[in-house]
């Protein structure tokens, strides 16, 4: 049978095209490989577009939290001081007079620090905490795994 090679790109219907892609490209660092008045592709440097943003229909239910759909989307930062560097950028930043950083975890096998868009879509920016993958997806399996807060040193 065959079988997917990889996740390509994400597309979100967004309420607002110009502010998403203020906030995805002043405040994650992607850069826009094309625009139009509905819609925003961008790109993190190496394939024509990774995520796009396109304009909702005016009467588009707001996302909400644990509702169906779209739980977060992960992405993958270098490595654990590039996740650190967004961690000091991102932790006296605010969203409708809320942190934006939701929680920081340690899961083992990445780390993460999760926060929401303006529009509410959960985003997760992760890195790998082993160098070999085969080590990683053996620690997911295991059932002594836990998860725990991650905690960035001043």
């Amino acid at each position: 049978m065959s079988h997917p090679k990889r996740v390509g790109h994400l597309v979100l219907n967004v309420r607002d095209v110009e502010a998403s892609t203020k906030f995805y490209t002043d405040v994650l660092g992607f850069h826009i490989s094309k625009q139009s008045e509905t819609a925003t592709f961008l790109t993190c440097g190496k394939i024509h577009h990774d995520l796009a943003l396109f304009q909702a229909k005016e009467d588009a239910a707001p996302v909400q939290k644990g509702g169906l759909g779209l739980n977060h989307m992960a992405l993958q930062v270098e490595d654990f001081e590039a996740l650190t560097a967004y961690y000091k950028f991102l932790e006296h930043l605010q969203v409708f007079g809320k942190p934006l950083i939701d929680r920081c975890t340690d899961h083992g096998m990445t780390c993460s620090i999760y926060l929401t868009d303006p529009d509410g879509n959960g985003i997760e920016l992760f890195c790998n905490c082993q160098e070999d993958p085969a080590e990683g997806l053996a620690l997911m399996s295991s059932p002594d795994r836990s998860n725990k807060e991650l905690i960035f040193a001043d």
